[in-house]
């Protein structure tokens, strides 16, 4: 079974091509960059062979998946002969409410439910739908999966979920902790387990999806029972451009004293602070890292903010659990920036964690132990994938369905 991955932003589509036959083979994947702007940019690159890149006009993304259709079956570039070898699309979808516990056939009820949670994910859940009307037009009649970033987290408790705000507005508006990323957290704590020889459903966990966004989920058993993103992407730990944990007065003051009506404040907190807010240089690691080896103040602390945000998580989550048997870090900061894993890491020798430095030093982008033997806690880093369990569950539920 070929299988299409689709990640779409509001600008943007990410696309992986899969063959599910045989295990699960990469065909190609890409990148879809600038939708709706001037000199939009395509970045396909087949699996063994050389990269591709197309530069054009790319109106809306009926027009940008279609050009992934044409690259991933052109005769130089691509790999299929023509589209009729997809035969299902499994889509990123981030915010499916309280609804939906786990992956999903997408029906026109479905779509509905995506839609209605757009007020809840404004910047993301719009454009999610959009790839999945446009594959509808390009592909009638092959079977589509919705993977939510919330569905993981749909295990919490309710009084893990829930906000000390009047009842009346989660009855009214369903205000309440969502979670996201829930789909490298679900991926990583059972690789990290199937690495160790383990099995999930026995094990304590803390998994750190650190990035430009990131997240800390505490897993017990194979499911999430907290996580640090709220009822927005925006909560919990400092971000690349996001406030993070916050106290709301703030904000009130802010609003006051700047006069920001609801768009500056939601800009200012998504768009304006984090890391970025704090060094006023970037929202890139590496480049705090540069600020900060050579004497920059305010990338320093904003790397001691980032570092001590996760290390408070990661202790809140300890007292959760009652322990934890496994310390995942994974994402793009998680998986390859050794020096932000030490400075979470250090100096909690009495949680149980003990860091090997030596064995960190260096270590980019593999799977690998981090811990010391006599760490009570083992601590990993671990590759993510989200574009394979996406893959993976629409196979399952699109055989599932023909049975």
């Amino acid at each position: 079974m070929i299988v299409l991955v689709l990640n779409c932003g509001s600008s943007s589509i990410k696309y992986q091509l899969f063959d599910m036959s045989d295990g699960c083979k990469m065909l190609a994947k890409g990148l879809l960059e600038r939708i709706g702007l001037n000199e939009s940019i395509l970045t396909h690159k087949p699996t063994g062979g050389e990269p591709y890149k197309v530069i054009t006009d790319i109106p809306d993304h009926t027009t940008g998946i279609n050009m992934v259709m044409e690259v991933l079956c052109d005769p130089k570039h691509g790999v299929i002969k023509n589209v009729n070898e997809i035969k299902a699309v499994g889509h990123r979808v981030v915010n499916g409410g309280e609804n939906y516990k786990e992956s999903v056939l997408i029906d026109n009820d479905v779509k509905k439910d995506i839609e209605t949670c757009i007020e809840l994910a404004p910047l993301h859940n719009p454009a999610n739908l959009k790839g999945i009307l446009s594959v509808e037009r390009l592909i009638p009649g092959v079977p589509q999966v919705a993977v939510f970033d919330t569905s993981f987290h749909q295990t919490m408790p309710d009084y893990a979920y829930m906000y000390a705000i009047p009842y009346e507005y989660y009855e009214k508006y369903r205000i309440r902790k969502y979670g996201y990323h829930g789909t490298s957290h679900k991926f990583v704590a059972s690789k990290a387990a199937d690495l160790l020889g383990k099995d999930v459903k026995n094990l304590k966990i803390i998994t750190c999806h650190l990035g430009n966004g990131a997240s800390v989920t505490a897993i017990l058993n194979g499911k999430s029972i907290d996580t640090s993103m709220g009822f927005t992407p925006v909560d919990g730990l400092i971000m690349g451009t996001r406030t993070g944990e916050i106290d709301p007065g703030v904000l009130v003051y802010i609003a006051d004293k700047e006069h920001l009506n609801v768009t500056g404040v939601s800009n200012m907190i998504n768009k304006k602070s984090g890391v970025f807010g704090i060094s006023q240089i970037s929202s890139d690691m590496r480049d705090l890292e540069t600020a900060a080896s050579a004497g920059n103040k305010k990338a320093q602390l904003a790397l001691k903010m980032y570092a001590y945000r996760a290390k408070k998580f990661i202790g809140y989550y300890m007292a959760v659990l009652n322990g934890a048997d496994l310390l995942v870090f994974t994402g793009g900061i998680g998986e390859n920036d050794f020096n932000m894993r030490k400075m979470i890491c250090s100096d909690m020798e009495n949680l149980g964690i003990i860091f090997d430095s030596e064995i960190n030093e260096g270590s980019r982008g593999i799977d690998l132990v981090i811990s010391k033997p006599e760490s009570k806690v083992t601590i990993m880093a671990v590759s993510t994938d989200e574009e394979l369990v996406i893959a993976s569950d629409t196979r399952t539920i699109v055989e599932q369905r023909t049975v």
